[in-house]
């Protein structure tokens, strides 16, 4: 899902959908509310000015913007068996890890570097590679030398919680209008499990006693960020057979507490990470747990369903990093910031996303009318623009949307295993790619061959290439008509 360099040249002679943008699609955060293009009515205008060009907090607009994420906080608080920081693969997408750790004036200098070349950057964080809040002086003199330098850009922390209470004000004096914080518990019997000690008022605590005090420092946190109209993200950590009923509840608690979304992601359990489930063989959720987890929790906190687990020094559009193009040693002593490209970007981007509003309503509204009772569930080969633009055997992710008579909603995503390299397809990938499709009723992409269909629909997923460069709700929704027997733009292939 790379999406190239972009010149101001190329972003007025070009399609966004052709070169600029990530995949994108008009889903919520599980509903409207933090969707569409356009201001739904049941927002806050303040809220949505705050949301509608962040990546992480509106599931529209992490197709067109990008987030940056500079690794100046490597001192954390809390041990999680889920993680170990000195691990790192620069090909692979997992918080905490990070191949350079930054000096807050060296972060102001990647933070220009990236500004001028990738126009999509709308948001910088700090998420750690250890805590954001305990290693505060590094977080706030980042922040502070940024904001002087590119004022215009969304800034955003990451916490584990513990230290949060006693920086929100802070935080607030700073103009910070999005934090994340990581709650897999409100239990604290449940938090023995996944937290083997913590370091609280420069005492460490062990067991029961240590999972009680971040619960009550999370929840503290929570709500004086609510108070002070802070929108807060709670990222839980799905670790089945220890937390993963629980969620249930940690959903109701943060909904109760003011979090504006609510993030459940699948826990990575790899034992070449080194970390405590890792080694012990704890498995992580597959795609069907996570989709069953998320549908139970409908009607509770919003969901954000558009997570890619991104690293502590990420740069780019979501599902993509490009944080290897701008290490240290590729950056110039001195820099100017240009704003050009950013602001050439914007307008772009807000031409395509009226077209696509239009597109996708008249999509949704086919849908809705169809007298098909049943659901679809589609997964998408796309690499920008919100359209069917990707070849099948380029893809390595497929984004994946529920077709139903409620509409037409974004669910999540599918990693995989490019099948194509050179020209040439290896079986044994494809295998992969097709098990990492388990569920999937029909796969939309712009091109695919014979044999990829083939062993395909041997496995029960339809594949068509029929709406390649559609808008993808276009695409879903004339599909959907045309089985239920509506006339609709083509039929599948």
């Amino acid at each position: 899902m790379s999406a190239p360099v972009i010149s101001v040249e190329s972003l007025t002679d070009t399609r966004l959908s052709d070169q600029s943008l990530a995949s994108a699609n008009s889903g919520g955060c599980a509903s409207t509310s933090c969707g569409s293009s356009r201001r739904p009515d049941d927002l806050d205008p303040a809220v949505w000015d705050k949301i509608k060009d962040h990546p992480c907090f509106s599931e529209e607009a992490h197709h067109y913007f990008a987030r940056m994420h500079v690794a100046v906080a490597p001192a954390c608080n809390v041990q999680c068996n889920y993680c170990n920081r000195k691990y790192d693969c620069a090909n692979e997408s997992r918080p905490g890890v990070v191949s350079e750790k930054l000096t807050p004036d060296q972060a102001v200098r990647k933070v220009i570097a990236v500004a001028n070349e990738v126009p999509q950057l709308s948001v910088l964080g700090i998420a750690g590679p250890g805590d954001a809040c305990y290693d505060w002086e590094k977080t706030k003199a980042t922040f502070e030398r940024v904001v002087r330098e590119i004022p215009d850009v969304k800034l955003c922390v990451s916490t584990n919680g513990l230290a949060l209470p006693d920086h929100v004000a802070e935080l607030a004096g700073m103009n910070v209008d999005h934090v994340t914080i990581t709650i897999n518990m409100v239990d604290p019997e449940v938090g023995t499990k996944i937290y083997p000690w913590i370091f609280y008022n420069r005492r460490r605590y062990v067991g029961i006693e240590a999972a009680r005090i971040l619960h009550e420092r999370q929840m503290l946190g929570l709500e004086m960020l609510s108070a002070r109209g802070i929108l807060t993200k709670i990222n839980s950590v799905m670790i089945p057979g220890v937390n993963d009923q629980h969620l249930i509840e940690v959903n109701k608690w943060v909904k109760q507490r003011g979090a504006f979304l609510h993030n459940v992601m699948p826990l990575i359990s790899d034992p070449a990470h080194g970390t405590y489930y890792g080694l012990t063989g704890q498995r992580g959720p597959n795609a069907i747990e996570m989709k069953a987890l998320q549908d139970r929790l409908q009607g509770g906190a919003k969901l954000m369903r558009h997570c890619r687990q991104c690293r502590a020094d990420a740069v780019g559009l979501l599902g993509e990093d490009r944080g290897q193009e701008f290490t240290l040693d590729q950056i110039p002593g001195e820099l100017t910031y240009d704003a050009s490209k950013r602001e050439a970007y914007r307008a772009l981007v807000a031409e395509d996303r009226r077209d696509h509003l239009a597109a996708r309503s008249e999509a949704i509204g086919m849908v809705k009318t169809a007298s098909s009772g049943k659901s679809l569930l589609v997964a998408v080969a796309t690499k920008g623009g919100g359209r069917v633009n990707e070849h099948f055997g380029h893809a390595k992710e497929f984004q994946v949307y529920e077709a139903s008579p409620m509409g037409i909603s974004f669910v999540g995503h599918r990693k995989v295993e490019q099948y194509c390299l050179g020209g040439w397809g290896e079986n044994a990938t494809l295998e992969g790619v097709i098990a990492a499709l388990e569920g999937i009723d029909i796969v939309l992409c712009a091109k695919i061959g014979n044999c990829p269909k083939d062993q395909l629909a041997d496995a029960g997923i339809r594949a068509t290439d029929a709406y390649g460069y559609d808008y993808i709700e276009t695409a879903i929704g004339a599909i959907y008509a045309a089985e239920s027997g509506v006339p609709a733009l083509a039929a599948i292939a």
